[in-house]
């Protein structure tokens, strides 16, 4: 059996041209793995410590102290380690080399969750090769999953929130081809009603407002991750915009929508929610109390084909979380990011409080892939769905392709289909559809229960 010979880890760059930490194991067989880690723009403050370096260099956005502490710390320790061990592995950095606690648990606060991701991913990529089984493969048996699931994509095509400079609070504007009969059928389907929607948006706001930087230089209304970002001045007016573009592409029925709203952005000390918070001259008039809030949602989702509302509270807010959930949680998911992020003790609080009922799944919220499958584990047999998730600043790392497979997500999120970084996964999916061949399963109608808990 092959061992770990080398971690070594790099500063590499992000798809918003920022810092951060790539990892490549080699074994004692001479084969290698690597894996990078992305970072989120709209964070909650729950999520397991990013190390950044601070200074003027990248105005302090270096990861070089995470970069060490692999080299110096975490990857000599890892020598002669056997890689298919990855509970092992991830609990021997995370409570040994580490060992920072907070009330949620294991927070990575010495060596940096970015570190000890980067070499918990490449170690899975490890395991495989040595295996001799595909990644998606591999992590299924690592969560004793009997069953592989192809994911509904959910593209973000209009972005708003922290990911774009136009007006919209509410972050993600998503479609769902819930109707695909397969992931490349769902491919399909997505990029047309993403193309039916640029011609949308053009007639409706001109030009500028369908620009997305085709080679990474400045243009209006660009979106973080590949989505039109109109300067739209209503959130109703971006599901509108979806639900046109849907029926012109003929799929209506087949293809659904998603939001994330990322709340905790325009929360207040106040406890009101700021719909205008962007503005500069904002004279608070559109501030709102979470009842308020929540009935707009339920307006929201009587009028269109709503399926899911990620974050669409604050991340301390439990009482309207419960409140939606109870309300519409029956026919509409409620997936907490913020509120959960990808940690197993939230995950436990929000059980018992009936606070969602879906997992948004970041690995790099938590911080090693073990602990990401005991949320998602959790979140399954509670009962809840389960969306594996990118980060608005990606690498063309595909892992998280293989991860929704392998732990039968039914759902994955990674951006428009638009932005190499972003469909790096969505190609992956579709190599992996084609390697499973009639073996295929996808999610479909059923993405929010794709398989019995495991």
């Amino acid at each position: 059996m092959a061992t770990i010979k080398l971690v070594k880890a790099r500063q590499i760059f992000d798809s918003r041209g920022n810092p951060t930490v790539e990892v490549e194991v080699y074994l004692s067989d001479d084969r290698q793995a690597r894996a990078a880690v992305p970072s989120g723009a709209s964070t909650g403050v729950y999520e397991a410590l990013e190390l950044r370096d601070g200074g003027s260099d990248y105005l302090g956005k270096g990861v070089l102290k995470a970069v060490e502490n692999v080299n110096k710390i975490i990857g000599p320790a890892l020598v002669g380690m056997d890689p298919t061990e990855q509970t092992k592995i991830d609990d021997y950095m995370v409570q040994k080399l580490d060992g920072t606690v907070n009330e949620w648990g294991w927070c990575k606060q010495k060596l940096g969750a970015n570190a000890i991701l980067a070499v918990s991913l490449a170690v899975c990529k490890a395991g495989a090769l040595v295996k001799k089984i595909p990644l998606y493969q591999h992590i299924a048996n690592l969560a004793g999953n009997k069953t592989l699931v192809l994911p509904v994509p959910a593209f973000n095509v209009i972005n708003g929130g922290s990911h774009a400079g136009n007006k919209l609070a509410m972050q993600e504007f998503m479609i769902l081809p819930v109707g695909a009969s397969c992931f490349k059928e769902a491919m399909k389907m997505g990029v047309e009603v993403y193309h039916h929607l640029k011609a949308v948006i053009k007639k409706k706001y001109g030009q500028d407002a369908t620009n997305v930087g085709d080679e990474g230089g400045f243009a209006p209304n660009v979106g973080d991750e590949g989505g039109f970002a109109p300067n739209i001045q209503e959130n109703k007016e971006g599901l509108e915009l979806l639900k046109t573009a849907i029926a012109k592409a003929g799929y209506t029925g087949k293809v659904v929508i998603g939001m994330d709203v990322a709340a905790s952005e325009f929360y207040g000390e106040d406890k009101r929610y700021d719909l205008n918070f962007k503005e500069e001259k904002n004279d608070g008039s559109q501030k709102i109390p979470g009842d308020a809030l929540k009935d707009l949602y339920k307006s929201f989702v009587a009028e269109y084909p709503i399926v899911s509302i990620e974050d669409p509270f604050d991340q301390d807010d439990w009482e309207h979380y419960s409140k939606i959930t109870a309300e519409i949680g029956d026919k509409v998911q409620i997936v907490g990011d913020d509120l959960l992020v990808t940690n197993p003790k939230r995950v436990e609080k929000a059980i018992k409080e009936k606070a969602c009922n879906a997992l948004l799944l970041k690995v790099n919220q938590i911080g090693s892939v073990t602990e990401s499958i005991e949320a998602v584990r959790m979140s399954k047999r509670a009962g809840w769905g389960v969306m594996a998730s990118h980060r608005s600043g990606e690498t063309e790392d595909t892992f998280i392709a293989d991860l929704s497979v392998g732990l039968a997500t039914g759902q994955i999120k990674t951006g428009a289909p638009c932005r190499s970084e972003r469909l790096a996964k969505y190609n992956q999916l579709l190599r992996i559809e084609e390697e499973l061949g009639s073996a295929a399963v996808y999610a479909g109608a059923n993405f929010r229960t794709p398989v019995e808990p495991y």
